[in-house]
């Protein structure tokens, strides 16, 4: 993100006239959720919402997405939360599948990722990871580096639904690793190390669009397209 990030979280990043966060807030109210925390880490002094928890992850510079995760573990415990990374957009139908989906771990994947990514690389292979399913939707693996399209049936998006029992599972795994391995655990290793472990893990399949930021030609390119749909980054009902 270069200096973008230097004095701000990432998801202060604007795009189409409101922050990454605005637009999440967005989509999660309109998929009907009104109870939201947020994991605050960098900079978390201007994480400060009315109405919204904060969760504190004061080891953020020494650990990973999985240690953030589970410091919002009182609330995993107690109900089904849906879980967003905080560097991608997505509209309110978008939530809405996930909220409806069957399964205790669910995560959504872009079925038409290709159109975006080779946008954004040129050779979309240059940051895709293997993504499989079975015919019943549960993925088979995901997160290992390609050698061909064919081992990419979609795109993680960073967005999830656990389940109490689900969260559970995560924990009892967690509990099997050391600490310096829960530090380094990123969330795609994560639903890698489950699926291995057996534990179920649902899909969602998404073709609305949605936009991951990992640079600032990101922002670019996606303001591109919201101002070529004058102004709005989904097109009319998302």
């Amino acid at each position: 993100m270069g200096g973008l990030t230097d004095s701000q979280p990432k998801c202060f990043s604007v795009l189409g006239g409101k922050t990454l966060l605005d637009w999440q807030l967005e989509a999660v109210r309109g998929g009907g959720i009104e109870e939201i925390g947020i994991v605050r880490g960098y900079r978390s002094s201007q994480l400060t919402f009315s109405g919204l928890h904060c969760f504190e992850n004061v080891r953020w510079a020494e650990s990973n997405m999985v240690v953030s995760l589970a410091c919002a573990s009182q609330w995993l415990r107690a109900d089904t939360c849906i879980v967003t990374y905080s560097d991608i957009v997505f509209p309110a139908s978008t939530v809405r599948m996930l909220v409806r989906a069957e399964g205790d771990i669910v995560i959504t994947y872009d079925v038409n990722w290709r159109q975006l990514w080779q946008r954004r690389f040129g050779d979309p292979l240059v940051d895709a990871e293997t993504f499989r399913i079975d015919s019943d939707g549960r993925l088979l693996e995901i997160g290992r580096k390609p050698t061909a399209f064919s081992e990419i049936e979609g795109q993680y998006m960073g967005l999830l639904r656990f389940t109490p029992s689900g969260w559970s599972r995560v924990e009892a795994f967690l509990g099997t690793l050391k600490p310096d391995a829960i530090d380094r655990l990123d969330m795609t290793t994560l639903i890698q190390r489950l699926i291995e472990q057996r534990v179920p893990i649902s899909t969602v399949p998404v073709t609305q669009p949605w936009y991951e930021v990992d640079s600032k030609s990101d922002l670019d390119l996606y303001q591109q397209i919201a101002e070529a749909h004058g102004g709005n980054l989904w097109p009319e009902g998302c």
